[in-house]
């Protein structure tokens, strides 16, 4: 397991919330000064100086639910308003959409490259906040000093520490299954065309070569696909051609999309669901909470704006629908972390929620997911 893996993880999760949610965000025709506020306040909060001091630390990637509630407070870092369906959804296609990219990186250092089609696009949406754009660029440099030097050793275990954080993740997304890069039972379709790595050739030949080192002859075979050579290799520089259009915003047309359990994944939920006994890891997830929301700093809303609730899913009943019909085991609303016999870590996590406090709207219920420790003291 590699300990540099939760950057490029938590970023590029990030970039994927936020193609989603600016898509939302117009499909659901929120006026354009709301919309630029909910998306200039989770990307001030999301690369937040002191947020970003803790998140590069080396540390072992956690489990999903104490990463799902980091997320959960960054939507909620402005006047917009998700329910749990809604969270959910977006959860799963911000998994699901990543997990895709990292598959299909072409070399394991590709995923900075995915990481940098995301930066890209976030500085496309706040092109007009030039201190946010700064703190953008700041991490864009951060992660050139930290991972720029790295060898292809370390970046192929920083791609295996990511597939298997995904592994069990099958969820059936629409846009993926309507370009048929995924198939019914959620697992996604490897391709035998395209470029190949940079640096590498077309496959269809073998040297053999003698005990001497010099090639003795040549064998050709069919690989039984549709290879050609990379054109040349992405631009790791902080503005350039980054060639891989993995990380890139597949929202941006206006298209629909719908996610639905697979069989598989319904089947493996049970066999995969977290066990309520004390988890040895539980006081280590509790500290990476801990640090990890205490350097997000939200920024409490100076006036009365009013805010509102923005539903991923076509209809209010299609949104309570999936409420009701997805499996408990893959809810992410209760973290099973024992923190109670921890009163001073709890003092510490509940000043820390005093940052992050949600003023909820008067049509919406509060939800149990709104306080950190209750979300750990739900089992």
């Amino acid at each position: 397991m590699s300990l540099r893996t939760l950057p490029l993880l938590f970023l590029n999760l990030g970039g994927e919330m936020l193609y989603i949610l600016d898509q939302r965000l117009r499909a659901q025709n929120i006026p354009a000064d709301k919309a630029r506020k909910v998306l200039n306040d989770i990307i001030s909060t999301m690369f937040n100086r002191k947020f970003m001091e803790e998140l590069f630390k080396p540390q072992e990637l956690y489990s999903k639910k104490a990463l799902r509630t980091v997320y959960d407070r960054l939507a909620h870092a402005s006047i917009m308003r998700l329910n749990q369906a809604s969270m959910d959804k977006l959860y799963d296609l911000m998994t699901m959409a990543f997990k895709y990219q990292v598959l299909l990186c072409p070399r394991p250092k590709d995923v900075l490259l995915v990481t940098f089609n995301h930066l890209d696009a976030i500085k496309g949406f706040i092109q007009d906040s030039p201190a946010i754009l700064q703190q953008v660029e700041e991490t864009f440099q951060q992660l050139t000093d930290r991972y720029g030097g790295l060898s292809d050793g370390e970046f192929q275990l920083i791609r295996q520490t990511l597939l298997i954080f995904f592994q069990d993740l099958h969820i059936r997304v629409s846009i993926f299954l309507k370009d048929k890069v995924q198939n019914s039972n959620g697992r996604f379709v490897l391709p035998v065309s395209g470029p190949v790595p940079w640096g590498t050739e077309v496959p269809g030949l073998i040297r053999i070569f003698t005990d001497k080192g010099k090639e003795a002859k040549k064998v050709e075979f069919k690989h039984g696909g549709h290879y050609v050579t990379a054109p040349k290799e992405g631009s790791f520089e902080l503005y350039g051609d980054r060639v891989l259009k993995l990380g890139t915003n597949m929202y941006s047309m206006n298209r629909p999309v719908e996610t639905h359990m697979s069989g598989a994944s319904k089947n493996l939920a049970s066999r995969t669901q977290e066990i309520i006994a004390p988890n040895p890891l539980a006081k280590e997830e509790l500290n990476f909470l801990a640090r990890l929301m205490g350097g997000m700093e939200i920024k409490k809303p100076s006036g009365p704006e009013p805010g509102f609730r923005l539903n991923l899913f076509t209809t209010d009943e299609e949104e309570e629908q999936a409420a009701l019909t997805r499996p408990e085991e893959l809810s992410y609303e209760v973290i099973n972390i024992q923190a109670t016999q921890d009163q001073q870590r709890n003092k510490e996590l509940a000043r820390i929620m005093g940052e992050f406090e949600v003023t909820e709207q008067p049509k919406q219920s509060a939800s149990k997911g709104d306080d950190l420790l209750a979300m750990m003291d739900g089992f």
